[in-house]
């Protein structure tokens, strides 16, 4: 894309402030639409194929709203043993989460969509990827596992830890090729699925 032409714009589909403030460390203009789908996981299906059909979907349903825009639509699921761990939503279901995966290492699926909406063919339109990060989680006793939860409250979070919080401190090991992808956007991957569809990152006034 030529300097002086306009940016396509970009929509993140997504009601996240963690993949907001992600996504806004790349400097473009964006706007949120709230993508409405149903986040079922099907019976039998795999934690990867649940995170990026869910990706696609969300990508699919705010392209749908918004024409002719770049749509990103991203989702995450955490598997331990090949089964998903999903948001635990109250206290005590986090509490089990964390006694489940502490001394354990747990895969984190960060599934991400891009969907270009000027692109009248949707084989083309599509971009997918899955970021995988493995945590391995300190072991740590209930009551200094109940205080973390009083203190931060993770509730909305696939395996009731924010990493990019307190949370840190509940982890011994973070493997990834991206380090934003645990959060919950993978930039990277983001990143070259945006250049592809020609956004530039780096625009110099020109004499």
């Amino acid at each position: 894309m030529h300097p002086s032409l306009p940016l396509p714009r970009v929509i993140l589909g997504s009601s996240s402030m963690y993949r907001k403030a992600l996504l806004s460390r790349l400097q473009i203009p964006f706007d949120v639409v709230l993508p409405n789908i149903d986040e079922t996981q099907y019976p039998g299906e795999a934690p990867e194929t649940t995170a990026l059909r869910l990706a696609r979907q969300k990508a699919a349903a705010v392209s749908a709203q918004v024409p002719g825009a770049l749509v990103i639509g991203s989702d995450q699921v955490a598997t331990l043993d090949g089964e998903q761990i999903g948001k635990p939503e109250s206290h005590q279901n986090a509490l089990r989460q964390l006694q489940k995966m502490r001394g354990r290492r747990v895969i984190f699926h960060s599934a991400l969509c891009l969907w270009d909406g000027r692109e009248a063919d949707p084989s083309l339109a599509v971009q997918l990827d899955n970021v995988q990060t493995y945590v391995t989680f300190r072991v740590l006793p209930d009551h200094e596992l109940e205080a973390y939860l009083r203190i931060e409250q993770p509730y909305d979070c696939a395996g009731s830890a924010k990493n990019e919080g307190l949370g840190i401190a509940l982890i011994e090991r973070i493997e990834s090729d991206d380090p934003t992808a645990l959060t919950g956007l993978p930039l990277i991957s983001l990143t070259t699925m945006l250049r592809r569809a020609g956004m530039p990152f780096f625009r110099c006034a020109t004499t």
